[in-house]
């Protein structure tokens, strides 16, 4: 009978797996036995909606689905978080359904809230709190409490600086997911079983100065210098102890929606945008606000707004087309134009020193294979993604080196892991091949 268990770790890093492996015996063991690549994601190589893009097979234009937030309309009025709702395309699971496999899913960013499947369903990071309905079956969620206590979505309050808390949430909430799947694995008939881990990334995040002895914050005294090390190994025991539970014969996969790099600052990019004459305000704001609460408030001058900006850990700039945005200064016919301009200008950035950033600007119709939804008329990637984009106004200056969310260390990089044990026949995959390297192996 054929199995698989797909073991996803969001923000996994293949550089790090490469240099810690000597104190990975499980990673090890399968790398020895089956294969190692580096996974390329999307664009963008964030959480949502790469992990959904995996699952679907299809890209983010394909899934019209560009971040965390997207456009529903051409209003001003901000961006919406996605739902399970939010995503059309069929997933692997749902496919297998139809074909009379059951499914085990947990914690796959992008599933809330859940939908009916061939099996079980605990959704994934975006889940408001347990006392929401986040599993299917419904009585699911009774269960979890019985077997594992609290269970932790996500790690709470992760943008801060006691990196104590993190760890000890990152460690509570891994030990959890692990104890639950080991739970439905051995307890439930299964022939898919998958489930994504968000602790690396949230480790990541708040501790890579402390990892990473290249950083500008690296403190080489800091009692966190091997913390992220030590999860490394601690997350190789734990899938150890789950391959215990599984037949020799099932094919297992670990792998990544993407990687990590150090971060060196951000680009306030609506503060570009006002140097430039892009984007006009009614009133500079006295202090930082962000760009939607100044949309909100109404103090957005949209009859001399060309442009504006979100933040993020890459930039998205939005055109004012007349015709399509409500207070549209764009002119339908200059759009190519003036986009070119806009990334001409977003890709000279410089940093402090006027040396040059590295910054790629993509354009939607060109990276993906359909453009569905309402994407952004601009995708930037500051410094290639070593520096994010800030999207709040008031900081008086374009360049800086503190998040405007809350401390972070790091951001996405464009390659995750792929571990496969048994190997797997063919080319190397990338992100969107995972569904039908799945798929391909029931039929």
């Amino acid at each position: 009978m054929h199995k698989v268990l797909v073991i996803g770790l969001d923000c996994f890093d293949p550089g790090l797996v490469e240099e810690f492996l000597p104190e990975l015996p499980v990673l090890g063991r399968l790398i020895g036995a089956g294969e190692f690549h580096r996974l390329q994601s999307v664009d963008p190589p964030t959480t949502v909606p790469a992990w959904m893009c995996a699952f679907t097979g299809k890209d983010p234009g394909e899934l019209g689905v560009y971040g965390f937030r997207n456009r529903v309309d051409h209003s001003y009025e901000g961006l919406h978080i996605v739902t399970s709702e939010t995503f059309r395309a069929p997933t692997v699971w749902d496919e297998l359904g139809r074909m009379g496999l059951r499914s085990i899913v947990v914690g796959v960013p992008g599933t809330y809230p859940p939908r009916p499947l061939r099996g079980l369903l605990v959704s994934g990071f975006l889940t408001p709190s347990t006392d929401h309905d986040y599993t299917f079956p419904r009585s699911l969620k009774f269960r979890i409490e019985r077997v594992v206590g609290k269970y932790l979505v996500d790690v709470r309050n992760f943008r801060t600086e006691d990196k104590g808390h993190i760890i000890e949430e990152v460690y509570r909430m891994t030990e959890r997911r692990f104890k639950l799947m080991a739970a439905l694995l051995s307890e439930e008939g299964w022939d898919l079983a998958t489930f994504v881990e968000m602790g690396p990334d949230r480790l990541h995040h708040a501790l890579w100065a402390h990892h990473d002895r290249a950083h500008p914050k690296h403190d080489p005294q800091s009692p966190y210098v091997d913390a992220i090390r030590d999860y490394y190994r601690y997350v190789d025991e734990r899938i150890g102890e789950l391959l215990e539970l599984v037949p020799d014969s099932t094919q297992v996969i670990v792998m990544s929606d993407h990687g990590i790099q150090a971060m060196y600052g951000g680009i306030a990019v609506n503060e570009w945008l006002i140097r430039g004459g892009y984007l006009g305000l009614k009133e500079y704001p006295e202090e930082p606000t962000p760009m939607r609460e100044l949309i909100e408030r109404g103090l957005v001058d949209w009859s001399q707004t060309v442009a504006w900006g979100e933040g993020g850990y890459y930039g998205r700039i939005f055109l004012n087309v007349r015709g399509r945005e409500p207070q549209g200064t764009v002119p339908p016919g200059e759009y190519e134009a003036v986009r070119r301009e806009l990334a001409e200008g977003l890709s000279a950035i410089t940093d402090e020193r006027g040396e040059p950033l590295g910054t790629r600007v993509l354009f939607p119709e060109e990276i993906y294979r359909e453009v569905r939804g309402i994407p952004p008329d601009l995708i930037v990637y500051f410094g290639d993604l070593r520096w994010r984009s800030i999207g709040s106004v008031g900081w008086g200056e374009i360049h800086r080196h503190e998040n405007d969310t809350g401390p972070d260390d790091a951001n996405h990089a464009p390659y995750g892991v792929f571990i496969a044990f048994p190997p797997l026949a063919g080319d190397p995959p990338t992100l969107v091949d995972i569904h039908d390297l799945i798929l391909n192996y029931f039929r």
